[in-house]
């Protein structure tokens, strides 16, 4: 059967339904009804009926409305909530709940100004799922993320007293460390200048404290001002693990530069049950060396040991030499007085030229302070500034003195050797590594906490602490996405593969394959943390309109993002 239209002279053409049948090899055609009257869109109907298609085509039945990137943030926000975040930000929903929440989020998948965060939010620009899925249906704006970052800030305390208690026990090694970052302004009572670990010393910075676990799981931050020295900042961290977080016995972390002998003497020492782990200086270690506590034959059989010395009572000297240590120190050393001496010979030339000569002790005493200051080596040099000219020579007996000493170490500490031996000693502090990558995710590679353009102390404050409540939840999905990212998710293999505690780390032969032929033990490819999210933005949630009706709809999982999910323990769907 078939729908035919005939021509009908003058009038309009007969719409007719016939039957066609073959009769001794002839066609005989049969006019089965008259369709004249029918509307024309159901004559098209039947028609399309009779050639077995659709009655709709298939871009009119499902037309997808929009396709937003939505498999990191199921990662991401579904790691939140299997922390139990949401309860410690707030034990009741609310938009500030929200919209922090929202936030942390934001940070780890994109971070951005709170402007370009506003923008992110509004469901006519929204670069991801993550506002669909909070149920953000109104418009963003920043002014809504600033009281948000002060509501934040609020319950600062209590969310830090709670991933304390979570984290924490009577009798943990605590990690401690400090860094800096650079501000753009000039009206922020806390921005000040200061040593810049950014090497941006024409801009004011901020200073912030990390204190995390033994495995580098933030718990609390601070902020201080620019110009604040490293040891200044210790005494309010021992109030805070003493008061706030009310543990008796702990050991506390430190580095040489903060851990000082005095903070040791005025902020540790008085408190009891406080032991500690720090190192000596170079200038320390030289000291022990020339009065003969500490001799280089001492290593000819191991590559530490404990010594004693009278200026240290109490506490246990745990020397160490790393011999690649040794050589990177030689190696860059002797590249930096190459480039200290090519510069200072430029100085030299200035002022022996006959056109324009550098003249006078101060224009060369600054040409010559600007030299040192770059490639500090200083001490390494003889200086004669005069009026009319410069020479300078290496202090070869200082350079020599120095490079006995390259690649050891002494770790100072309180703890007793019972509680700890002196392997667990260093290997305690090794740790604080750990907190130098929070510190590069937090500033640069992953949550971009620089440069900060907050006024306020208040919020640039809040700032800082949302740029750890991010990092929280990525460091917890850093452990479990481990199997699938370079990192060594087999650390007791790693463990076992090293020689000593002293020498480098080594990579367990799980992680060695994985890095050789880039592909997982499921064999699938190898990523970084980055590339991994961006893998997973491809999973894509779509409003998907059906007829009438639209609904939304998730696209079917690769097998990279299956497994990245189960990993997580978190469903796309949340």
């Amino acid at each position: 059967m078939y729908v035919e239209s005939v021509p009908n002279r003058n009038s309009p053409p007969a719409i007719l339904l016939r039957e066609a049948s073959r009769v001794d090899g002839k066609i005989v055609k049969r006019t089965l009804a008259n369709l004249s009257s029918w509307p024309a869109a159901q004559i098209d109907a039947l028609r399309r009926v009779l050639k077995r298609e659709s009655l709709v085509s298939p871009a009119d039945a499902f037309q997808i409305l929009r396709a937003s990137p939505h498999g990191h943030v199921a990662a991401a926000l579904g790691t939140l909530r299997r922390l139990g975040l949401e309860p410690i930000l707030s034990r009741s929903r609310g938009p500030e709940r929200d919209l922090v929440v929202a936030m942390i989020v934001a940070r780890i998948l994109e971070p951005a100004s709170k402007l370009a965060t506003a923008r992110g939010f509004h469901p006519e620009t929204a670069t991801s799922s993550l506002p669909a899925v909070l149920g953000l249906d109104e418009a963003i704006d920043e002014v809504q993320l600033y009281r948000s970052l002060d509501w934040l800030l609020e319950r600062q305390q209590s969310i830090e007293n709670a991933l304390a208690k979570r984290h924490l026990v009577e009798g943990s090694v605590i990690l401690y460390d400090v860094s800096s970052t650079y501000f753009e302004g000039r009206h922020c009572p806390l921005a000040r200048f200061g040593h810049s670990r950014d090497e941006r010393s024409g801009n004011l910075q901020i200073v912030f404290g990390l204190l995390t676990n033994s495995g580098g799981c933030p718990v609390a931050v601070e902020v201080f001002e620019g110009n604040t020295g490293d040891p200044t900042t210790v005494a309010s961290q021992v109030s805070k693990l003493r008061e706030r977080f009310h543990l008796k016995q702990i050991v506390l972390v430190g580095d040489r530069g903060m851990l000082t002998s005095a903070r040791i003497r005025e902020d540790l020492k008085p408190q009891e049950g406080l032991p500690w782990i720090s190192a000596l200086k170079s200038v320390q270690i030289q000291q022990l060396v020339q009065s003969g506590a500490l001799q280089l034959s001492l290593f000819e059989q191991h590559d530490l040991g404990e010594i004693l010395h009278a200026s240290y009572p109490g506490e246990r000297l745990i020397a160490c030499r790393n011999p690649l240590l040794a050589e990177e120190r030689s190696r860059k050393r002797n590249e930096l007085l190459e480039a200290t001496e090519k510069q200072l010979k430029r100085i030299v030339e200035a002022t022996q030229r006959k056109k324009k000569p550098l003249r006078g002790r101060k224009e060369i005493g600054l040409a010559v302070g600007k030299i040192l200051g770059r490639f500090k080596m200083g001490k390494h040099f003889s200086l004669f500034i005069e009026e009319v000219g410069f020479r300078c020579e290496r202090k070869q007996a200082n350079i020599e003195r120095e490079a006995a000493l390259d690649g050891i170490y002494v770790i100072r500490t309180s703890v007793p050797a019972e509680t700890l031996s002196s392997e667990k000693v260093v290997g305690c502090y090794k740790g604080l590594s750990d907190v130098e990558r929070a510190f590069r995710s937090l500033k640069s590679v992953d949550l971009k906490i620089r440069p900060i353009y907050h006024h306020l102390a208040a919020r640039v404050k809040a700032h800082v602490f949302l740029c750890m409540l991010s990092f929280y939840v990525e460091w917890h999905m850093r452990q479990a996405l481990s199997p699938m990212l370079f990192d060594d998710d087999d650390p007791q293999a790693a463990a076992a593969a090293r020689k000593s505690i002293v020498s480098p780390a080594a990579r367990s032969t799980k992680a060695k394959s994985k890095d050789f032929s880039k592909r997982t033990e499921d064999g699938l490819p190898v990523h970084s943390f980055q590339t991994l999210l961006r893998d997973l933005a491809t999973l894509t949630r779509n409003e998907v309109r059906v007829g009438e009706q639209t609904v939304s709809m998730l696209a079917t999982p690769t097998p990279v993002q299956q497994r990245a999910l189960q990993l997580l323990q978190v469903s796309a769907g949340l």
